[in-house]
């Protein structure tokens, strides 16, 4: 009998425990090159139906050399914006860049960035004589930026985003 009971004990507490279906969100962007639109402030990144957008002014990108062991930060905010997007299906630039988006691919999934900062390092991109300078890479990362979403939330703790580079 005293098997009995905790079989039927066992069987219930496996049907009750549940973890409530939490998903954490991830990304994977190492292998995608930083991409920018022409007409605007947004520089992305895109994996077949997933996209890493940063919204911030042009600005951010000064072009001058940071100074060894001192990023520029730019604090997360409603002006300074890192977009999580989950598409229906793969997306391209031109959908992004657009002045009127087309009506596909549809956004199924957005997570907007809730805090936390975005550091860029640059440096100067040097011609092939090596003292005229062409231009500037901008190393981006974040810190510590919080992801919200409608259903979950997710952060990280440190993720680089890669090299954005601009012209003189």
């Amino acid at each position: 009998m005293k098997k009995l009971i905790v079989l039927v004990a066992s069987v219930f507490m496996l049907q009750a425990c549940d973890d409530g279906d939490i998903t954490l969100e991830s990304f994977n962007f190492d292998s995608v090159t930083v991409q920018e639109c022409t007409d605007n402030n947004l520089i992305f990144k895109i994996n077949s139906d997933e996209m890493l957008l940063i919204n911030i002014p042009e600005a951010s990108f000064a072009n001058a050399e940071t100074p060894d062991g001192s990023p520029r930060i730019v604090s997360v905010s409603s002006t300074n914006q890192i977009i999580y997007r989950i598409y229906s299906t793969t997306v391209t630039s031109t959908s992004i860049c657009n002045l009127i988006p087309p009506a596909t691919p549809v956004v199924n999934q957005e997570w907007n960035a809730t805090g936390g900062t975005i550091e860029i390092i640059t440096d100067a991109l040097y011609a092939s004589d090596g003292t005229t300078i062409n231009g500037y890479t901008h190393n981006i990362k974040f810190k510590n930026v919080n992801f919200s979403g409608p259903t979950n939330s997710f952060s990280f703790t440190e993720y680089n985003f890669g090299n954005y580079e601009t012209d003189l």
